[in-house]
């Protein structure tokens, strides 16, 4: 319950910022390298300033991994950037700018957020239809808390879908035993271990592919291990660790 609540805090979050109606400019949907690298070298120079990395503060036990490191443009602007880049959601943009590998070799990387309203939907009918039932309808279990809905019972004529960051593929939309709504990579992790290999070791998470091959983190999200065949499969053991 905990992570769902903060799931919708953070879709809240985003739809208080200056998301509409600027989403629809060409300008603020594709992620350019170079405001990418702008961002990342205001936030070298803020740490190498005040020992600090210029985020906003998020409990780490409750906020799901890719969104703990949000960064808050307010550190930044305007010495050491003139405004935020016209791709985030505060200058009417549709990305997140986030960090990750904070410990060791912070990187800037982004969260699209093109696919809150698909998310939003589903969990209104999905809070409607518990309200009169008590459960969610449960069409199949894929791991130890985590379930593929019955979709035709909540209202759909077909499975909701988001569009990817990584690809021009859509993804499904899965439900975790706290009743938050999660999108699953495992097409694009597959995807990306073919295209570019890997050395990650059994049982460790692979979803860091995914950033490590394009600006995109993949928010709302459960942890992928490698199976004896070398494909992604769902690892909800490691979730909160």
């Amino acid at each position: 319950m905990f992570r769902q609540l903060v799931t919708l805090s953070f879709i809240v979050l985003v739809l208080s910022g200056c998301l509409y109606p600027d989403e629809r400019r060409v300008e603020n949907q594709i992620p350019y390298p170079d405001q990418i690298e702008a961002v990342q070298q205001a936030v070298l120079r803020y740490r190498a300033d005040t020992g600090f990395l210029p985020i906003r503060t998020f409990d780490q036990k409750t906020t799901p991994l890719y969104q703990r490191y949000v960064i808050d443009f307010s550190l930044l602007v305007p010495k050491y950037l003139q405004q935020p880049p016209g791709t985030a959601f505060e200058s009417g943009g549709v990305y997140q700018y986030v960090l990750v590998d904070v410990e060791e070799d912070p990187k800037v990387k982004l969260i699209d957020l093109t696919f809150q309203k698909e998310v939003i939907k589903l969990e209104q009918k999905l809070s409607q239809y518990m309200r009169k039932h008590t459960y969610a309808p449960i069409k199949e279990i894929l791991d130890v808390g985590l379930f593929k809905l019955d979709y035709e019972a909540l209202g759909y004529d077909q499975e909701p879908l988001v569009k990817s960051p990584y690809s021009q593929s859509f993804l499904p939309l899965l439900l975790t035993n706290d009743r938050e709504i999660i999108i699953d990579y495992r097409s694009e992790i597959n995807w990306m271990l073919q295209e570019y290999g890997h050395s990650f070791e059994e049982g460790e998470d692979v979803r860091p592919i995914l950033y490590e091959h394009s600006p995109f983190v993949p928010v709302l999200s459960v942890p992928y291990v490698l199976d004896e065949n070398g494909e992604p499969i769902y690892a909800m053991k490691l979730r909160n660790k």
